[in-house]
């Protein structure tokens, strides 16, 4: 399955705002976390330019942080001589849309609803996601929606899912402690593959650390594979 990941990412979880400085491409975050504030490197990078780099992120308000992918191991090297440490090593799953359309998903278990409702915020907030990062979803520009799901007659968790080229992303994904382990995540994956499949998409994929075991487990169960990874350096 190929795919430009990077170009995924961004395109379906934005930056406020991207800049090239020398080899570098630069992402104004405004406090939405790391994958839309980590610089990425375009070419190969001098240790001035990673000087440059570091004065220019610190000059936006963020923290001197990296995105390291498949083919960046010198600029990884250089880093780690600098004392920059490995944050949140990622995986990308991936997998055909028809793989998890096969199955209707239980009534009303999960809704496809765009602006999120406040309950939905709610319960984003309460896992860490809050306005900084919704303002990411806010500024996606391809077809999106918001998943809600219902467990018990209850609110119980949420994902956001947007598209970019003809490739579906699946991002914050939370279900409440309370509702964990009744199989929501299985049924949230296959409601946005349905929306994917509904809006002209070929490819579902979805992001994750690779510490989450159960996240990893989940996507590894139903079939997904294993499509990139990358990680990010930061320097406290």
């Amino acid at each position: 399955m190929s795919a430009n990941w990077a170009d995924i990412v961004d395109g379906t979880w934005p930056a406020a705002g991207y800049k090239a400085l020398g080899p570098f491409q630069l992402r104004e975050g405004q406090g939405g976390g790391s994958r839309v504030s980590a610089a990425n490197a375009l070419g190969p990078a001098t240790d001035a330019d990673i000087d440059a780099a570091e004065a220019a992120m610190l000059a936006m308000g963020q923290k001197r942080i990296f995105c390291l992918r498949p083919g960046d191991e010198a600029l990884d090297a250089k880093l780690a001589d600098r004392g920059y440490s490995v944050l949140d090593p990622v995986n990308i799953y991936a997998c055909p849309v028809d793989l998890l359309t096969d199955q209707p998903i239980p009534p009303i278990m999960v809704f496809s609803v765009w602006e999120p409702l406040e309950i939905m915020r709610e319960i984003w907030a309460s896992a860490g996601i809050g306005p900084e990062r919704q303002a990411v979803m806010a500024r996606a520009k391809g077809p999106k929606t918001s998943l809600l799901l219902r467990h018990n007659d209850k609110p119980s968790g949420v994902a956001f899912v947007a598209m970019h080229g003809d490739v579906a992303m699946v991002h914050a994904l939370e279900i409440l402690p309370d509702h964990r382990r009744q199989g929501l995540g299985h049924w949230t994956m296959r409601a946005a593959a349905i929306w994917a499949r509904d809006n002209g998409t070929q490819t579902l994929s979805v992001i994750c650390t690779k510490a989450n075991v159960g996240a990893n487990g989940l996507y590894r169960a139903l079939g997904m594979e294993l499509a990139g990874e990358y990680h990010y350096r930061h320097l406290e």
